[in-house]
């Protein structure tokens, strides 16, 4: 596999040692997918990135092909959880290391990420202006996490509560 650009998009600098692992488990993960996709004979391209102190790393559709890798992800992204999970496995099988890379199929996150971060907004400004807290439907770990990051930027407290599956977070004045 030829050598993966990698951007860090951290705002604070990563020590080198941690960069160089972020960067190991990325590029044993983009080695991982594209056999898996050689497997599964669908077209997309990898981008390996390291952001917010994490390995991330992106199956990227090919023009044309968007509707295919959709495959990957799944009905609400169960299938794309399912394979961050083994991506997770198999960079920890090959560095010794427990992972906590983030991959993204056809930007299937990153469109969840913004929906998340509406719903967020909406969740503080009833917070605001009724003074109570606020309970949202239930998430999975990585939705809560974009909840939880939204409210703080916004000075508020969040918290999540019940047990998985049905793990929701519930907004609070600070």
């Amino acid at each position: 596999m030829p050598d993966q650009p990698i951007a860090v998009t951290e705002e604070t600098p990563q020590e080198p040692d941690t960069s160089r692992r972020l960067e190991e488990e990325g590029e044993v993960a983009a080695d991982y997918l594209e056999e898996l996709l050689d497997i599964a004979d669908l077209d997309g391209d990898i981008d390996i990135d390291v952001d917010h102190g994490r390995a991330a790393v992106e199956i990227v559709a090919e023009p044309g092909t968007e509707r295919t890798l959709r495959k990957l992800v799944g009905a609400d992204g169960e299938v794309l959880d399912a394979l961050q999970e083994l991506t997770r496995l198999a960079v920890q099988t090959k560095t010794g290391e427990r992972s906590r890379l983030m991959l993204d199929i056809a930007g299937f996150r990153a469109a969840r990420k913004a929906e998340l971060a509406e719903v967020a907004k909406k969740a503080i400004a009833e917070v605001q202006s009724t003074g109570g807290p606020v309970s949202l439907e239930p998430m999975n770990p990585f939705e809560r996490k974009v909840v939880h990051d939204v409210v703080a930027e916004a000075g508020l407290v969040s918290d999540s509560e019940g047990v998985e599956p049905s793990r929701f977070v519930v907004v609070r004045p600070s």
